[in-house]
């Protein structure tokens, strides 16, 4: 079933499609820079996170081939006091984002759930396509604690990400459910990107006219897989599933294409005795989170279920 919109939302949903509209006629083709761009202009609605007692960004240094740094920032609303760490993977689809247009956000968290946040700038596909951002965020999970002498902490382990950053998520729990030396606690997860075979029905259904459109996922895709990978077998909707998953929070959006995903891929877990929760923003459209001056009220609805879930 198409969602139906938010009356707080048609103003801006209108001129997305305006300006869609328009570029198509005027010829203009999707490129990484683009989508960046317009990723970024979104910062517009994000607004300004809380100050926070403690907030620094540094690098890991990778032990791989190249040697290259991950850049992170580290947040922590009170550094003397030893707090559950959460890991923070933002979304782009693969493509965009960063730790910067989503300070805000990392602060949010990091206030809601009186909780430590690390926010990791894996790479990004087209120049380094899958697998090698996820290779990043596992090694971050892995050498968190080498970037955390100046904060205090417990030995909670939580992560977190929305649409493309729920797959790293999503895929780094299914990764490491066998590694005895990670303990995954609970996983966040909103309107999370889950099957990258894009089998469910609101690809089409919300496919149109609601900001994520099916034609983009599939560029998204198209550019993160370069070398022939199945996109089953890479999907964390159908990857290694069991009863020792974290305890897992989920947030969908009825007028989001990736909705039924994200409903599946929590029918998966109870399926395997997992504990679940699920709340629907059904008038919301992907990426809401990062309109926050338009859907203030929803946002601070989600902050709250966070910050109550890692505190719980």
């Amino acid at each position: 079933m198409r969602g139906i919109i938010s009356e707080k939302l048609k103003g801006f949903i209108e001129q997305v499609n305006l300006a869609a509209a328009e570029a198509k006629q005027n010829g203009v083709q999707l490129t990484p820079e683009l989508v960046r761009r317009n990723l970024e202009k979104l910062t517009l609605f994000i607004g300004e996170g809380p100050e926070l007692a403690y907030a620094k960004e540094t690098e890991l240094i990778t032990n791989d081939a190249d040697n290259h740094g991950i850049k992170v920032r580290v947040y922590s609303p009170a550094p003397e006091q030893a707090l559950p760490v959460v890991m923070h993977y933002h979304g782009g689809g693969h493509m965009c984002g960063s730790i910067a247009l989503y300070d805000a956000v990392s602060r949010k968290i990091a206030k809601a759930g009186h909780c430590i946040i690390i926010a990791v700038e894996y790479r990004l596909a087209p120049e380094f396509p899958y697998p090698l951002g996820n290779n990043d965020c596992q090694y971050a999970l892995e050498h968190y604690k080498e970037i955390l002498n100046e904060v205090s902490f417990n030995d909670q382990l939580m992560i977190i990400g929305d649409s493309g950053g729920g797959a790293i998520c999503t895929t780094l729990v299914s990764n490491n459910l066998k590694v005895d030396s990670i303990k995954i606690d609970k996983q966040i997860l909103i309107y999370p990107s889950v099957d990258y075979t894009m089998s469910c029905a609101s690809v089409d259904e919300n496919g149109t006219g609601f900001l994520l459109e099916k034609e983009k996922v599939i560029w998204y895709f198209d550019n993160y897989f370069q070398s022939g990978e199945s996109r089953n077998k890479v999907s964390p909707l159908f990857m290694a599933m069991d009863e020792n998953m974290p305890a897992t929070l989920i947030f969908t959006s009825g007028c989001d294409p990736l909705r039924d995903e994200g409903i599946a891929y929590k029918n998966a877990l109870l399926k395997q005795g997992v504990s679940v929760e699920h709340h629907s923003f059904d008038g919301m459209i992907h990426a809401f989170m990062l309109l926050d001056s338009l859907v203030e009220s929803e946002c601070q609805q989600t902050y709250q279920l966070i910050g109550d879930f890692i505190k719980a």
